[in-house]
């Protein structure tokens, strides 16, 4: 890929939660929820999306998050993707070709069946043909998960469903940054230094 290519920092995160109806007993249906956020490397605009999978695996949510993040993307760029989840990062780094040779099926006690989520991973492989993209783990302690969870970003919707949330957010006009991408500012000053050194003043400039 051109190295003058658009480099992108993909954040995902996604969680279940018990649904619960008004004056009905609960039972153990569950709303899933994902959410990404895509910003430029030099921290200048920010894209994001969030939306409701009623009943979803949280393993579906995870990777959904990441498709959507993937999708939005209007041009062959190079992406940095920042996830918690080990299914995701498992997958990128040593399920998709072998998945794509297999015609999106592995082997299971001796049986060739499909692979999860082959919907998703099928679609993650067909943004890669346009994309660089490196995934690595997002790493956090128990207590900044526990507050990032319980935090008003991760409460997006009423329990009627309102369809997919974006926004776009460029810096020169509203530098403040939303919680969820606020949590992350450490590791990307540390990842940028490393990617694009060049970067690393610019950021500790929006963040000062």
């Amino acid at each position: 890929m051109n190295a003058s290519a658009p480099h992108y920092l993909l954040f995902s995160e996604s969680r279940a939660r018990r649904a619960r109806i008004r004056n009905q007993p609960l039972d153990d249906s569950h709303i899933g929820e994902w959410r990404f956020v895509l910003e430029t490397a030099d921290g200048s605009a920010r894209f994001e999306a969030a939306d409701e999978e009623p009943d979803a695996e949280l393993e579906r949510l995870e990777l959904l998050a990441v498709v959507r993040g993937l999708e939005a993307l209007n041009q062959p760029s190079r992406v940095t993707l920042l996830t918690a989840s080990r299914y995701v990062s498992r997958g990128f780094r040593f399920g998709l070709s072998e998945w794509r040779e297999n015609d999106w099926h592995w082997e299971r006690y001796g049986e060739m069946a499909p692979v999860k989520n082959g919907d998703l991973w099928r679609r993650v492989d067909r943004a890669m043909q346009f994309h660089q993209v490196e995934c690595r783990i997002w790493r956090f302690d128990p207590a900044e998960t526990h507050s990032r969870v319980r935090s008003p970003a991760m409460k997006m919707h009423s329990p009627r469903r309102q369809g997919t949330k974006m926004s776009h957010t460029n810096r020169a006009t509203t530098p403040r940054r939303s919680r969820f991408t606020e949590s992350c500012a450490g590791l990307c000053r540390d990842m940028l230094q490393r990617l694009r050194p060049n970067a690393r003043t610019a950021m500790d400039a929006q963040t000062a």
